[in-house]
């Protein structure tokens, strides 16, 4: 995949997370994705996922910055949101938080296949 290519297809996976699109996930996640160095397979990250909309309803995946270098991604995701209840160990309970998520892919085969998530938990603490 060339960097044009990589960028497109990270675009479409970020389009397919905003629409919760669960049904084509498989069209941009490989099968036997990683994420953050545990094996947790396609059904498995969408679970991871699908909680996260569950935590946030209004959760929202924006594309801050975006380097593509094949076979890598790596991006700045910021975040709008109003969680609901608890969210990283935080009582956030409906209050409105900004943070940012640093995320890192490995695309193999067309797919995403590692994923290494750092999110700012410290950004979100400050404002409760």
């Amino acid at each position: 995949m060339t960097r044009d290519d990589l960028a497109a297809a990270y675009r479409g996976y970020i389009g397919c997370l905003n629409r919760q699109d669960w049904d084509n996930l498989g069209r941009f996640v490989h099968e036997d994705v990683h994420y953050n160095g545990t094996h947790v397979g396609l059904a498995g990250y969408r679970n991871l996922l699908e909680g996260d909309f569950r935590a946030i309803p209004d959760l929202s995946f924006n594309i801050a910055l975006l380097v593509c270098d094949p076979p890598h991604v790596a991006s700045r995701l910021a975040f709008d949101c109003t969680p609901v209840g608890t969210l990283f160990g935080l009582p956030v309970n409906g209050r409105r938080v900004r943070f940012d998520e640093n995320v890192f892919y490995e695309y193999r085969d067309g797919l995403i296949r590692e994923v290494r998530s750092v999110i700012d938990k410290a950004a979100i603490a400050e404002q409760l």
